[in-house]
């Protein structure tokens, strides 16, 4: 049972309040942010309490996602509805932001109505609310074809002189009182790298835009032929993607999956994971990023850190952005980076506007170290790296198709991204 729901700004702003049981006073949400911020470290628990009171919260596109609640309430519950909650918002907003919740309060109210009834949790489905939410989106700037904020995006059996939306997650999910208007498709291959040798952990969304008459056409999509799970799984001779374990939304049939690796669904209206795979073991190419670190003292009791980063990605693959965490005075081997001393996380952040595939960078840092000493210099690192790589996944697995069916008497967009993010890619020195 929830007694209250409320969203902060990362400067606790109070955005949305709905209190639906009166049980606490008005000033619960100053002390949860109170109490949150007096937390050392970046990971505040997720369950804290006031007195007889429990703040359940998360934290998505910078905000806090907070629920009230009394004993006997189970907290894995709440936190699935917040995680539920922060969906919807950016289902029905297009994003997650302060902005898009401040314009949109009306919106996440009336939302807030019909999931919670006097603190009883009744649905998140977004096909059973898409019937009772009135309330249309505010966007910041209008949608628009030729947004070419976010490069890497293709189409997918389109015309090659389109270009794709910037994210699939920027457009909010129409209502139901919306006719007309074309079918557009996102699929977004969204893998993300965890590396201190090697594992990836990577997902399918799909988030389909459609007028409500055409919800029952299925969508098919092809994978790789050689994508295999586990290596009893391997077959042909051709250049297989192999991953060791895959889960499916419950709505894919698979009947045509072991035959000819065919994902079937009805997707609904808003964003969801269609499929989730882990490869665990060496992936198929290289790692996209190789450091050389040298760190010495020099005469004058400095630490010296030399640091020379190589990308070995072919060269028309680039990384849109880039951080290196290293753990002043500096030399930056090109005019578009960076570097800033952080002394409360005793971290070095060396950003780099732009890396090209087939290049390397160089910095060197002198850092004034008080009682430097050889057995403090093993203390040095790791190096933590920050990126997003376009159109290249590190499993090798590529939509083969995208098809409806039956097919549309109109044109219908497909659009298709291929994204690399660092989950956790680690480098010791």
């Amino acid at each position: 049972m929830i007694s209250q729901v409320f969203i902060l700004s990362s400067k606790g702003d109070h955005l949305i309040y709905k209190d639906f049981r009166g049980g606490a006073g008005n000033d619960i949400v100053s002390i949860f942010y109170e109490k949150v911020t007096a937390l050392t470290g970046d990971q505040p628990p997720v369950v804290m309490n006031h007195k007889d009171i429990y703040f359940v919260h998360i934290r998505q596109g910078g905000l806090y996602w907070v629920a009230t609640t009394t004993a006997g309430s189970s907290p894995f519950t709440i936190t699935e509805f917040l995680n539920r909650l922060a969906a919807l918002v950016k289902d029905y907003c297009g994003s997650l932001s302060e902005k898009s919740v401040q314009m949109n309060f009306a919106l996440i109210y009336e939302l807030l109505d019909e999931i919670v009834d006097y603190g009883y949790i009744q649905t998140t489905s977004s096909d059973v609310l898409k019937n009772f939410i009135q309330t249309e989106a505010v966007t910041s700037r209008p949608f628009s074809l030729f947004d070419l904020s976010n490069v890497g995006l293709f189409g997918a059996e389109t015309q090659q002189s389109k270009v794709a939306p910037s994210s699939a997650a920027t457009r909010p999910i129409q209502s139901s009182r919306e006719q007309g208007g074309k079918s557009e498709i996102f699929v977004d291959v969204i893998e993300r790298m965890t590396v201190v040798i090697g594992s990836n952990v990577s997902n399918i969304s799909v988030r389909r835009t459609v007028t409500p008459e055409k919800l029952k056409n299925e969508m098919r999509i092809g994978l790789n032929e050689e994508f295999s799970i586990g290596k009893s799984q391997l077959r042909g001779y051709g250049a297989a993607v192999r991953v060791d374990e895959c889960s499916f939304h419950q709505a894919v049939r698979l009947d045509e999956f072991d035959s000819h690796r065919i994902l079937r669904l009805c997707p609904s209206q808003g964003e969801q994971t269609v499929m989730q795979y882990q490869l665990s073991d060496d992936l198929p190419s290289a790692l996209p990023f190789r450091l050389f670190p040298t760190i010495e003292r020099d005469n004058g009791g400095r630490l010296l850190m030399y640091m020379k980063l190589r990308c070995d990605l072919p060269p028309k693959r680039s990384p849109l952005t880039f951080v290196c965490l290293l753990s002043l005075s500096q030399e930056l081997s090109s005019p578009d980076q960076s570097a800033e001393l952080k002394p409360q996380s005793r971290a070095v952040v060396w950003k780099i506007a732009r890396f090209a595939g087939g290049t390397q960078l160089s910095a060197l840092f002198k850092l004034e170290v008080p009682s430097l000493s050889s057995a403090s210099m093993l203390e040095v690192g790791p190096v933590g790296l920050s990126f997003e790589l376009p159109k290249i996944t590190a499993t090798g697995l590529q939509i083969r198709f995208l098809r409806l069916s039956p097919i549309q008497p109109g044109p219908s967009q497909r659009w298709v991204r291929y994204v690399t993010h660092s989950d956790s890619y680690t480098i010791r020195i």
